[in-house]
């Protein structure tokens, strides 16, 4: 009797999931299936291979619990109590185990979203799988792209538990899986535009006619199977019955893995959404919620200390709450003229607040646009806003620079979180005489990211600021001469490009052509332009 709640709960829950009358029974396996407890070979993978992967317990590193990803999903999609919500159902969730309790955390997740707005399998699961492919499988999977002739490759088929939705974008978009290849993982139903929750029968693989063509065509007569950790694959997947081989690697030899490095990453990962700086794993969530009620007077507090006292006693007030910034080099020579330039990345909103606190004098920044809220809590005063109109804009800093103001501008137009710098608009190259001045800003937080792409940007600076502990960087770089500009001995868009260099070479980044419409499309579905009463609006 000990045992028979692993056999009640599932049958149980098998009728409200799936309506089926009992738990599914792995199904009959082949006596004739040869199975090798390594990766494939190289040799074994050639163009005439079907490749069957487990992405769960192959591919992943840490494939014990997928539990992180649906909880990503809960939160970042549907909001701090759906994720509360899911993390209360955790002791029953790891207590039934297998496919029950993957279509009990998809329906928590899922039930009642909207599917046309469902941007997380795209814009923030990709950075947390992406951290957690292993080297070593990845490598066992990409020895089919060089071992075909005349450009032929081995087919795949990538086999998933989680709902399709979660998965293929992170297949397709980052691994660069061919358009040949198969992604074989349910789909989640659909109601009324709205997920009721519930996962289509089966494994998702038997009903795909692109499947059967590799499993049963072309590549019938030689498909090979990769898993590891442990025998689920091998004896709950209908996808293992059909293979002649299957590589299943043990749990000690992938726990001597390496993540897949980022230089490695078939497509760099440039973008990416959500709140949570962190993976959502069981106890990280506890440790996430318990906190946040204390990070929300926190945030408040952190807000009045830096409004009502000067940086030089803010600072180290700050400091002993977990805010803390560092100065990288030396402050720059004052300029000749009144005014300055001061050309920065964008990693958050609060840019402008820490190139004052370096200074320690007040600064104007310049936005496209910016919340009331966070208008309201910036200690260093009324924003500019700008148009997105060449001649208004340049107006506008010309203004600024002319009475005297230390100016602080973001010529990529939007924050980019990871080390890459998006392209510099060129207009900042056109507008000081006494040349402008670079400025190298990183951040690290603990627990939230202060920007987003699809979410409540008013609760940017409040989720920033809620962090336990975070660290602006700021290097000031030597002043880059903008006379020939003016002169027409240059373009502003070579000076522009420079000055993007520069940046990238003191923080280690990478230059990108990338803008912000390419950003929002990517993340968000549009090109960062809201309409609102009758005007068009850039977010930022």
């Amino acid at each position: 009797m000990a045992g028979a709640h692993k056999f009640i709960f599932p049958n149980f829950l098998s009728l409200f999931f799936h309506g089926g009358c009992g738990a599914a029974l792995p199904p009959p396996h082949p006596s004739d299936v040869l199975v090798h407890k390594r990766a494939p070979p190289s040799a074994r993978l050639t163009d005439a291979t079907a490749l069957v992967v487990d992405v769960d317990g192959g591919l992943l590193l840490s494939s014990g619990s997928l539990f992180p990803y649906f909880m990503l999903v809960a939160i970042e999609a549907g909001g701090l109590l759906r994720g509360l919500l899911l993390l209360l159902l955790y002791p029953f969730i790891a207590c039934i185990g297998g496919d029950v309790a993957i279509r009990a955390m998809a329906f928590v997740a899922f039930c009642g979203l909207r599917a046309t707005r469902f941007r997380a399998g795209r814009a923030v699961l990709p950075r947390w799988l992406l951290e957690n492919v292993g080297l070593e499988a990845f490598d066992a999977v990409r020895r089919r792209w060089s071992s075909g002739a005349a450009g032929r490759r081995a087919a795949v088929v990538w086999a998933s538990r989680m709902p399709r939705v979660m998965v293929e974008p992170f297949l397709k978009d980052y691994l660069e899986a061919d358009v040949a290849d198969v992604v074989a993982a349910r789909e989640m139903k659909v109601l009324w535009g709205l997920y009721t929750g519930l996962m289509e029968e089966g494994g998702g693989e038997a009903a795909s006619e692109a499947r059967k063509k590799i499993m049963e065509g072309a590549f019938g007569d030689d498909v090979v199977g990769f898993s590891g950790g442990s025998m689920e694959f091998l004896c709950n997947n209908t996808l293992s019955s059909s293979c002649k081989e299957v590589y299943v690697v043990s749990a000690e030899e992938k726990s001597k893995w390496r993540p897949l490095p980022r230089d490695e990453y078939p497509r760099p990962l440039v973008f990416h959404d959500g709140r949570l700086a962190f993976l959502p794993t069981p106890l990280a969530t506890v440790a996430m919620l318990v906190w946040l009620p204390l990070g929300a007077a926190l945030a408040v507090a952190r807000i009045a200390v830096a409004m009502t006292l000067p940086y030089k006693y803010a600072t180290p007030i700050l400091s002993a709450t977990g805010q803390s910034w560092r100065l990288r080099g030396s402050l720059p020579p004052p300029p000749s003229s009144r005014g300055q330039l001061y050309v920065c990345n964008h990693r958050t909103l609060i840019d402008p607040v820490y190139v004052s606190i370096a200074l320690d004098r007040p600064v104007r920044a310049v936005s496209y646009s910016l919340s009331r809220l966070s208008e309201l809590i910036s200690p260093i005063g009324r924003t500019v806003h700008l148009a997105r109109d060449r001649a208004h804009d340049g107006a506008a800093m010309a203004r600024l620079l002319a009475g005297g103001a230390h100016v602080v501008v973001c010529p990529e137009g939007t924050t980019c979180r990871e080390p890459y710098l998006l392209r510099f608009s060129p207009l900042f190259a056109e507008l000081s005489g006494d040349g402008v001045v670079p400025v190298a800003l990183a951040v690290e937080t603990a627990m939230f990211h202060g920007t987003t792409a699809g979410g409540w940007k008013s609760m940017d600076a409040l989720y920033y600021l809620a962090n336990p502990r975070m660290c602006y960087t700021v290097e000031f770089l030597g002043r880059v001469d903008t006379s020939p500009v003016r002169d027409g001995g240059a373009a502003s868009t070579d000076v522009a490009n420079r000055v993007q260099r520069l940046m990238a070479a003191s923080l280690g980044y990478e230059c990108t052509m990338l803008t912000r419409k390419d950003k929002y499309l990517m993340l968000a579905g549009n090109d960062g332009v809201v309409r609102a009463k009758g005007a068009a609006c850039q977010w930022p």
